[in-house]
């Protein structure tokens, strides 16, 4: 579980976030959705530690991030899995070696026990026959699941997914919400997703925040996000014509019960 309340990000005379409070919680698969420049980037690098926030606090299981030493940032870290939005593979190395690479540098496990662990996750993530490939050679969704499959070689207790399906067709992108939804409740993991994509949203959106401006404007459910009044949200979430109409079939079954 993690736990924001009242947090302000500022640079110089820019109030970036404006007193976001929220939960996301373990088992779930969090979204921060927003339109680009409403502050969420910001919001996730704060999460991870990478910008300290102006004020306000972030709670991990009750232990105070911002209250944390360079020590026990490192330690919390190394419970963190992280799903960057272009992969971020290195090219020079296997796709086996890219998935033991933070066993290699956060265990002091043998290779046996690495490699052991690493086809584990591959296997998780339904890629058995690719260890000895490089990312040049597998396509964008086979690199998905390889650093979904890096991302949870640490067996972390949180994952953040900064953009998970750019690139990628909706078959695939299908694919890989689906793969991290089951991630999520099979190891019990707290994961926060900032996301562009509505599919994703009306998919594996169990909880939903949505940032306007600096402010967290909206939070509820896939299902509750159909029914919203807020004229910001509806004009973000429904902008495409298809999702127009899933919302005014919504409503009028809703009108006809």
């Amino acid at each position: 579980m993690i736990e924001i309340q009242h947090l302000h990000k500022s640079f110089g005379e820019k109030e970036v976030l404006k007193d976001v409070s929220t939960l996301f919680d373990k088992g779930k698969t969090n979204l921060i959705i927003g339109r680009s420049g409403s502050g969420k980037t910001v919001f996730m690098k704060i999460l991870i530690g990478l910008y300290r926030p102006s004020s306000g606090e972030i709670r991990y299981d009750n232990r105070s991030l911002t209250a944390m030493t360079k020590k026990e940032l490192n330690e919390l870290r190394r419970e963190m899995g992280m799903l960057f939005q272009g992969s971020a593979l290195f090219d020079s190395m296997t796709v086996l070696e890219n998935v033991t690479f933070p066993l290699t540098m956060f265990t002091n496990d043998g290779w046996r026990d690495r490699e052991k662990r690493a086809k584990f996750c591959l296997e998780r993530v339904n890629l058995t026959d690719a260890d000895d490939l490089y990312p040049g050679e597998i396509s964008g969704g086979m690199m998905k699941r390889v650093a979904i499959a890096r991302a949870i070689a640490m067996n972390p207790a949180y994952l953040f997914c900064d953009e998970p399906n750019s690139g990628l067709d909706p078959k695939n992108s299908l694919l890989i919400d689906d793969l991290i939804h089951d991630i999520t409740k099979e190891y019990n993991i707290t994961t926060v997703i900032n996301t562009h994509d509505m599919n994703s949203v009306m998919n594996i959106g169990e909880k939903i925040i949505f940032i306007n401006e600096g402010h967290k404007d909206w939070e509820g459910t896939k299902d509750e996000i159909m029914m919203s009044s807020n004229r910001e949200l509806s004009d973000f979430v429904f902008a495409s014509d298809l999702f127009k109409k899933v919302k005014e079939v919504n409503n009028f079954i809703n009108e006809e019960n």
